[in-house]
């Protein structure tokens, strides 16, 4: 490989150096992103069946065919990020400053509890209008470029794991927002106990939380700073193919591991996001353990976050992540075989196993960041956009298969969106499918990570060492 030929990343004394600021920065990022992000992905699906009437089948259309277009505009952002010159504040931060402010309002229009009267066919044009507009468009602009920004915001791996690490933690203040907030604010029980939505309060925690959503990104945006600029050769740029790209990054083995872990793990979180939702109001009846659910998530993740980037650096992200994915998989399976009733102790038991997978929570951005250094040393390309873009549409494949597949399963169990209360057979499939599901899911993934993913400590260390001597010119 020609070291000449890499593109060599030079660091401006003249701006501070990382510290604090940059991760609280880079917290309120994805604080910002799951505003919408979770929100959608817990309760979207919710509104449409519960709120308008929509089929749970037809939900899922909308989610698989709006990922069908995700694989032109996620990859098409990452390739514009990647050919984007830099600005005086930046080469991504400029991003989130154009996008905060659609991505956010298109959120708040997508749960408009007023049209809940209208006719079918106008709530499904207005579902897949705004729905796409969402996620296909505004949340690839500003999601592609905030994830890229890790690698210029610093170049050591023990800062970006810091990164990923403090990234997770905004997600979880987010999902733990949403979770504890959302439940007591939208349901309120009938004289039989059932719970039942409140539309117009659905369609006002979605304002909040979209204004919520807004101050984060400023916050992202005032408190990140991009460090690490890489040098602009003075050869005529090649255009760029997407083909050629995709060419390029299948060969990366670390990269297609990355991926299918990430798409089995995603349809496992999103489908529990989605199920639990159903799970605590028709089949334990109970959601104030759906909001305590957020709460525990709390302390876990502080408590990982505290000490996970010293163990990552002693025992390596991918050992980690295995063990971890598989001990949760574990977990979810026994409480498959146990059909607990008690909420409270299946709470618990959902606790163990978020402990378990915690892990692998914090790291995935950091493994992001070590796959794109293998890209860099194999074939002498820095892609951090584009990768990032695959990275992302992968995702996304996963959330429309979740989405897709949560509103099938609903359906092929026989539930009934109109209906205030479920038969008892139903609530045993939702059940079924908030356990056996995940249980399979994390034992798959953990074994991708064993057998798949070649990036072990050792070798992501070999890795650093590599990419510090061609920067140095040796």
């Amino acid at each position: 490989m020609d070291l000449n030929a890499v593109k060599k990343p030079e660091q401006d004394l003249s701006v501070r150096p990382f510290g604090v600021r940059d991760k609280l920065g880079y917290l309120f990022g994805d604080f910002g992103n799951d505003f919408t992000f979770i929100f959608a992905s817990s309760y979207l699906m919710l509104f449409y069946t519960k709120v308008w009437g929509v089929s749970a089948s037809m939900v899922g259309v909308l989610f698989l065919v709006s990922r069908c277009l995700d694989a032109f505009t996620d990859v098409t952002m990452g390739t514009i990020v990647d050919k984007a010159k830099s600005t005086k504040d930046g080469k991504f931060r400029p991003w989130i400053k154009r996008i905060a402010g659609p991505v956010s309002i298109m959120s708040f229009l997508m749960y408009q509890s007023s049209l809940a009267g209208a006719s079918m066919n106008v709530k499904i044009t207005v579902m897949f209008v705004t729905y796409i507009l969402w996620g296909s468009i505004f949340y690839t602009a500003i999601n592609i470029p905030y994830g890229s920004m890790a690698s210029a915001i610093t170049e050591v791996p023990e800062e970006r794991a810091s990164l990923s690490t403090w990234r997770s933690m905004g997600a979880t203040f987010a999902g733990l927002l949403i979770s504890i907030i959302t439940p007591q604010v939208i349901y309120y029980a009938d004289a039989n106990g059932n719970q039942i939505i409140d539309p117009a309060k659905f369609t006002m925690i979605a304002g909040v939380f979209s204004i919520c959503a807004i101050i984060c990104y400023v916050l992202c945006f005032l408190l990140t700073t991009e460090r690490v600029k890489f040098e602009e050769n003075n050869k005529p740029k090649e255009k760029v193919s997407i083909i050629k790209n995709l060419g390029m990054i299948v060969k990366n083995k670390a990269l297609l591991a990355m991926i299918a872990s990430s798409i089995v793990l995603l349809l496992s979180s999103l489908m529990s996001q989605t199920i639990n939702q159903y799970l605590y109001a028709d089949y334990f009846k109970n959601v104030n353990a759906l909001s305590m659910s957020g709460m525990v998530t709390l302390p876990i993740t502080l408590f990982v976050a505290a000490v996970i980037v010293k163990v990552s650096a002693k025992f390596g992200k991918k050992e980690i992540c295995m063990v971890g994915l598989l001990v949760a998989g574990a977990i979810y399976l026994t409480a498959f075989f146990l059909r607990i009733k008690n909420p409270w102790v299946y709470l618990g038991v959902n606790a163990l196993a978020m402990f378990a997978m915690s892990g692998n929570t914090l790291l995935s951005w950091a493994n992001i960041t070590d796959v794109i250094d293998h890209n860099e040393i194999t074939t002498g390309k820095r892609d951090d956009g584009t990768i990032y873009g695959i990275y992302s549409f992968s995702r996304k494949i996963g959330q429309a298969l979740a989405g897709g597949l949560g509103g099938f399963a609903l359906s092929f169990i026989g539930y009934n969106s109109m209906a205030a209360t479920q038969t008892a057979e139903v609530a045993n499939g939702i059940y079924t499918i908030a356990t056996l599901f995940p249980g399979v899911c994390y034992i798959i993934a953990g074994l991708i990570f064993m057998f798949a993913y070649p990036l072990s400590k050792k070798v992501v260390n070999e890795n650093s060492a590599k990419l510090a001597l061609m920067r140095e010119g040796k």
